[in-house]
């Protein structure tokens, strides 16, 4: 059996029920296809799960804290279970609310099966054929799982996984010094657990500034983490206790004995078996989809948006793929994906908002450029909050004087940040930013003293 549609899309993630709703009003008939949970990894097993959680973890720090701001709290005490439901209950109810979206469209067919492709306009699924002139693909990433000595031969999480856990671990070992790792590591230090860290490289992320990394590195070992970096070599045992990781580094024990074992190394993308050789669409060396500036893949007529065309791999990306492919498709526009500044942010506390390059990035450019930094002990929203810790970084072309990027390590990061990121979307000098007045006290108030001190970094 052939069923014909205008358009077909395969994943329910971010940019896939969006993208549904713009064709279908559209007039557009339009089959959308998952093969598991509507909402993809944000909703299920990323941001609003994980994010829930910090926010249960950011709760029991501060009322450990209470009595620095006068408060007698008492013992404090975790409930792990109910630490766990409240996230569940934030990931059913959203992923609720995009099915019932989705069961109103009119003019769409959603089908839960596993697509593959049977030619260049063609998919199969549950054992019919389904065939249209466009084709999306939105089918997100999932955790890579690398080849380590005795990792097959023990018992292991990943990032879906430890979202539902609803105990507190007597000692959880992170392999990987990267966002998710962090994240987890930070929280689950403040639920009570142990924690170590296992980063094989120099410092953990990497592709920040060794300041803002050692900064992080800072603040989670005054929580009583433990990181050890430049592990060249793990490997894993079982152990009466759990799990016994071997960490080949030069300094510190040769072995960690952990209770659990997060893997947080990396994602990979969900294209190894939807059959895309049938179609004759490229993936590079990693299995990522291979897009152009306006998101198309090497066949005509069929596009790729979200994690799995590797040109980000964020929640916001991916939507801001589906804002493009439906702005160019249906508004009549050429928007590209080389205009999108990309902004993110580790959600550790206090957070660290990022845009733009980081100053290695910018001075390995060859342009000539301007840095300023400022410690968040000079935000008079911080001290009142008494969380001091961090710092702002703004990089500035010396030449046009554009911001080229920015770090806001501390607390309101992740929203101060886009003050920054709003004034380089619009093209404005770094004086423009300087001269506005933000509002007292705030963390984004610091931002045009900042700018003042914009000056070329030292040894240049």
């Amino acid at each position: 059996m052939t069923r014909k549609f205008d358009a077909i899309i395969v994943g329910a993630g971010q940019a896939g029920p969006a993208l549904a709703g713009r064709l279908t009003a559209a007039g557009k008939t339009v089959a959308l296809i998952e093969r598991k949970f509507v909402g993809g990894t944000c909703v299920n097993t990323g941001c609003m799960p994980t994010k829930t959680l910090v926010a249960s973890a950011y709760a029991a720090h501060l009322a450990r804290r209470a009595a620095d701001f006068g408060v007698r709290a008492g013992d404090i005490a975790i409930d792990m279970k109910i630490v766990a439901a409240r996230a569940h209950k934030v990931t059913l109810d959203a992923r609720t609310n995009n099915e019932r979206w989705l069961e109103g469209m009119d003019r769409l067919t959603f089908i839960r099966g596993h697509a593959r492709f049977v030619g260049p306009d063609s998919l199969s699924v549950n054992g019919e054929t389904l065939t249209a002139p466009h084709i999306f693909l939105n089918v997100g990433c999932r955790a890579t799982v690398p080849d380590m000595l005795g990792l097959k031969d023990v018992p292991y999480l990943d990032n879906t996984d430890i979202v539902g856990l609803d105990t507190v671990p007597e000692h959880l070992v992170i392999i990987g010094g990267s966002y998710i790792g962090l994240e987890f590591a930070q929280m689950y230090r403040r639920f009570g657990a142990a924690v170590t860290v296992i980063e094989r490289d120099e410092r953990l992320i990497a592709r920040e500034d060794p300041d803002v990394t050692s900064a992080v590195q800072k603040i989670l070992e005054d929580e009583g983490i433990t990181v050890r970096t430049g592990v060249t070599c793990v490997g894993f045992a079982r152990h009466d206790r759990g799990v016994s990781v071997s960490v080949d580094c030069r300094a510190g024990d040769p072995a960690v004995i952990g209770s659990h074992v997060l893997l947080a190394v990396g994602r990979r993308p969900n294209t190894d078996d939807l059959g895309l050789n049938e179609a004759g669409i490229k993936t590079n060396a990693r299995g990522y989809v291979e897009v152009d500036d306006f998101l198309q893949t090497s066949v005509p007529g069929i596009w790729a948006l979200g994690d799995c065309n590797g040109r980000g791999a964020f929640t916001h990306t991916a939507y801001n793929d589906f804002e493009i492919v439906a702005a160019n498709l249906l508004d009549g526009e050429a928007r590209k994906l080389s205009e999108r500044i990309l902004g993110y942010a580790l959600y550790i506390d206090p957070p660290l908002g990022r845009v733009g390059m980081t100053e290695t990035q910018a001075a390995a450019a060859g342009r000539p450029i301007l840095v300023s930094t400022r410690p968040m002990t000079r935000v008079g929203r911080a001290v009142e909050k008494a969380e001091t810790k961090g710092f702002m970084k703004i990089i500035a072309d010396a030449q046009t004087h554009r911001i080229l990027g920015a770090a806001i390590l501390g607390t309101g990061g992740d929203e101060a940040i886009h003050g920054i990121l709003d004034m380089m979307n619009a093209d404005q000098p770094a004086s423009r930013l300087r001269w506005a007045v933000p509002i007292h006290p705030t963390v984004s108030e610091l931002i045009p003293t900042v700018l003042l001190g914009l000056a070329p970094p030292q040894g240049a």
